[in-house]
């Protein structure tokens, strides 16, 4: 059985799924597998290795049964540096895990990293599946069968990339999960979810780790250490929220490429699922053009906004004015924005970073009843009407709020409305009614005359 068709409207809450981690040194294979066994392209593959870094959770589904599919970074035991960071991401997989998936590349065999991970893999006591992978044709079969070597069962051959084998590997997946869970994975459900958004090196994983209490995900000095978006449950402010710690951003998606495209999406698909997203600024670094792209997306989304200023430890004197004066001539569009100085180091005020997202959650789902809207609007024109077009003055007849998350507004006209109005009318919606921390749209229709008329 080579084709999967599986559902992809998968329930949110995974407290009653079995968890299985998907293991094995670096590029092997394990996010192609992965792919495959959710029937969707989620995880970031490109044909280099140590792409995924992060443990990553996905829903999967066969045969009517649920389950989580926890793909991982390479893993090699004697890994330094940001290796060792990523293979210490895969074995916290390994003890959250219910069974594990070990990936072998059945072209190269057993390595002796491979048989390292094995020993530890015993030590697991967990029901451990073995992965001949890259097995593309029958020719293949032969290298996988030399796997019997590691000792732990049947290898089974599969090709990730073309589907070979990945029907009946699903099948024995089954086998070797539970009906429910030992440990659970993630265990709260329904949480605010928050996007954690920026260019590379602005903290965005320090910050969630340090919300979280612990090494959540990788961290390393080198700019796009994460590939993947990362869910994460912290609790902040005393509450759950659902934190995605994205890729940074360097450039616009069409001129990205690789793996870079692939996270590109992904981050704006991160955005796109999420009600508030936190924008991390280097405070010690000039604000810039990638800052301000990224902002942009949030605000296009018609999401929720918060923006942190990190690294606010290295912040001195002389650099507290000069920021000042760029948070007023680059920032201006999102003056409404709820801003923090945080410091992922130190701990900085990151408390109160739950403030600051209910705020802008908030602001977000705030809606102005219509009477009111209308009378407010009639006071707002008596006293501003809008500017004279082509000798006629066009007359605001009637409004509505259309919609919230964000808030949406229709003016129903007798003429077109110049935009510099309708910015004026947004900075006083503003200034009246709040909105802090959320877009507003403001659209014009305008009545068309009747022939008779």
């Amino acid at each position: 059985m080579t084709e999967l068709d599986l559902p992809t409207d998968l329930p949110d809450d995974r407290s009653d799924q079995p968890v299985l981690a998907v293991v094995g040194r670096p590029n092997v294979g394990k996010s192609t597998l992965v792919n495959r066994l959710i029937g969707r392209r989620e995880a970031v593959v490109e044909d280099v290795p140590g792409v995924t870094r992060d443990r990553v959770t996905y829903d999967a589904q066969w045969r009517g049964r649920r389950f989580t599919v926890v793909d991982t970074g390479g893993w090699d035991p004697d890994a330094v540096g940001i290796q060792k960071a990523v293979a210490a991401q895969a074995e916290v997989a390994v003890a959250a895990a219910d069974a594990i998936l070990f990936v072998v590349d059945a072209n190269v065999g057993a390595t002796v990293s491979d048989e390292a991970v094995v020993k530890v893999l015993r030590r697991a006591k967990k029901p451990v599946v073995l992965v001949a992978n890259k097995v593309d044709d029958e020719r293949g079969e032969a290298d996988a069968a030399m796997l019997w070597s590691l000792g732990l069962g049947e290898p089974y051959a599969v090709s990730a990339l073309h589907g070979r084998g990945a029907g009946d590997l699903l099948d024995v997946i089954l086998e070797a999960l539970p009906e429910t869970p030992a440990e659970r994975f993630d265990e709260q459900a329904g949480p605010r979810r928050v996007a954690l958004v920026g260019r590379p090196n602005v903290g965005k994983s320090s910050l969630l780790n340090r919300l979280a209490k612990e090494e959540r995900v990788v961290v390393d000095s080198v700019a796009g250490t994460t590939r993947d978006p990362v869910d994460s449950y912290v609790e902040v402010g005393g509450e759950v929220w659902k934190f995605v710690d994205t890729a940074g951003l360097r450039r616009r998606v069409a001129h990205a490429s690789g793996a870079e495209y692939y996270s590109s999406l992904r981050t704006s698909a991160a955005i796109d699922a999420a009600e508030v997203a936190v924008v991390l600024l280097d405070a010690s670094e000039p604000i810039s053009e990638q800052d301000q792209r990224v902002i942009g997306m949030a605000v296009d989304a018609g999401r929720a906004l918060v923006i942190a200023f990190n690294k606010w430890d290295l912040v001195d004197e002389d650099r507290r004015p000069q920021l000042a004066k760029e948070i007023e001539r680059e920032l201006a569009r999102v003056e409404w924005a709820p801003r923090l100085n945080v410091s992922a180091l130190t701990g900085r005020s990151v408390d109160k970073l739950s403030v600051a997202l209910h705020t802008a959650l908030e602001g977000w789902e705030t809606r102005i009843p219509t009477g009111k809207l209308n009378q407010w609007m009639g006071e707002l024109t008596a006293k501003t009407p809008p500017p004279v077009r082509s000798g006629k003055q066009p007359k605001i007849l009637f409004a509505t709020q259309a919609g919230t998350r964000p808030p949406r507004f229709v003016l129903f006209t007798s003429g077109f409305l110049e935009a510099g109005y309708r910015r004026f009318i947004e900075r006083r919606l503003r200034e009246d009614f709040g909105f802090a921390g959320s877009p507003i749209e403001v659209s014009v229709k305008v009545r068309e005359k009747n022939k008779k008329d």
